[in-house]
């Protein structure tokens, strides 16, 4: 029961009452009766003048009530001219700006803080109280591959070897990740309370290209350092022996001793190549880079094996779904990866196999696979880092010019073995 029915009933049963005793007590004096009946119309409306004066207040905290239920903040009220409500009045108004002022504070941090996590580099999965992802950056999207609608989805069901690996850490732990042996990723993962409820979030920082540059900076010094002495000192020494050579000997019985002689100067001058091959690594040029057509440079290349490969009964075979790939790439260095790619994979092969080129168009990409005997989960791990070779005479200049080339034209690549078909695969996406 409302206060303004208590409040109405009580007031219109007690004129009643005063009206029913007026009419018994005066009924015989007419002008008394008239004038208290007069009196009594009085009090009803001050009675009303009075309900108001109660009932405004109330009204007002309602409308203030419902107002704030519906975060309705823009609604305030103007004064009145009763001390009583006006002073409500204010009190209502300053809380209202106040509210307002705090929601839209909020709001714009939201908005800040939602931003800076679309912008920052920094991949960032944030998951709900069921473990479901809720909010992911574009960052993250990126390093892990995953889709738009990953969003509601459980990460656990996603057979990336990064995510595997990212939901086997602890609550705080921070570990390094190390991706097919190329890309390096700082993952660290933690939770918050949030609503009572603990929330975990992911952070992933790929610190491929930054661990890049300081490893070329460091084996950079290195190969100089190792060249200036190894040059230096061969020339120095091969000077010498070609003067031992032409006019140290004068007897024919010596000849054995020269041969030995000659012998050194051309391990000499192998050792000279030898590092060569690694300062070959430090004067990579920049990418001169112009439209060609993908398909034409694999084919041209992949034919300039076959002599060999047939000699070996190893077939070359290309999968080119279209006749042109326009990418906008230096042919000069693409040639050179794709031929060390071709050459590895057919010493790889040894004798009788196969080696596949195939290249697409969405996206932009090309894979050199072979039937080789394939690469294991130890060796995987290792591909791509400095002067690592699988070879008894390898240098590991190969895979790290690679590297750098692809680098160079931002493309993302990968070489591992399919554990269902056997087949090796280098991939190349641009």
């Amino acid at each position: 029961m409302s206060l303004k029915f208590k409040y109405s009933f009580f007031i219109g049963l007690l004129h009643l009452v005063l009206i029913v005793l007026i009419y018994f007590l005066l009924k015989d004096r007419i002008w008394w009766f008239i004038a208290t009946e007069f009196l009594i119309i009085l009090s009803l409306y001050f009675s009303y003048l009075l309900y108001k004066s109660f009932i405004n207040p109330i009204e007002l905290m309602q409308s203030g009530t419902d107002a704030i239920k519906d975060a309705d903040f823009s609604i305030k009220y103007v004064k009145t001219g009763s001390k009583e409500i006006d002073k409500l009045v204010d009190v209502y108004n300053e809380m209202i700006d106040r509210l307002r002022k705090e929601r839209t504070m909020m709001s714009e941090q939201s908005f800040f803080i939602q931003k800076l996590i679309e912008v920052t580099p920094i991949g960032i999965i944030i998951l709900d109280f069921d473990g479901l992802v809720a909010n992911i950056n574009p960052a993250a999207k990126k390093m892990l591959n995953l889709p738009d609608a990953v969003l509601g989805k459980d990460l656990s069901q996603n057979s990336s070897n990064l995510i595997q690996s990212i939901l086997r850490l602890s609550t705080g732990q921070s570990k390094m990740i190390s991706v097919n042996g190329i890309d390096k990723y700082k993952c660290q993962t933690n939770e918050l309370i949030h609503q009572g409820f603990k929330r975990k979030f992911i952070l992933i920082d790929n610190l491929s290209i930054e661990l890049l540059q300081s490893e070329k900076e460091a084996y950079g010094k290195i190969i100089r350092m190792m060249a200036h002495e190894v040059n230096n000192s061969m020339g120095a020494i091969n000077s010498i022996l070609d003067s031992v050579i032409e006019f140290g000997f004068q007897k024919q019985e010596d000849e054995e001793l020269k041969k030995f002689l000659e012998i050194a100067k051309t391990r000499n001058v192998g050792l000279s190549a030898f590092m060569e091959n690694y300062a070959s690594l430090l004067r990579l040029p920049s990418p001169n880079k112009k439209n060609i057509n993908l398909v034409k440079l694999l084919k041209k290349t992949g034919q300039l094996f076959n002599h060999k490969a047939l000699e070996k009964n190893i077939r070359i075979k290309f999968e080119m779904p279209v006749p042109e790939i326009i990418l906008f790439a230096d042919e000069v260095l693409l040639e050179q990866v794709i031929t060390n790619m071709i050459k590895n994979s057919a010493e790889s092969i040894g004798q009788s196999g196969e080696i596949i080129i195939s290249c697409s168009v969405h996206p932009t990409q090309f894979t050199i696979s072979d039937n080789g005997p394939g690469i294991d989960s130890e060796t995987a791990s290792k591909l791509f880092t400095p002067f690592f070779s699988t070879k008894a005479t390898g240098q590991g200049v190969g895979l790290m010019l690679i590297r750098e080339i692809l680098h160079a034209h931002k493309a993302s690549f990968s070489l591992k073995t399919d554990p269902k078909t056997k087949l090796t695969h280098f991939k190349v996406v641009f």
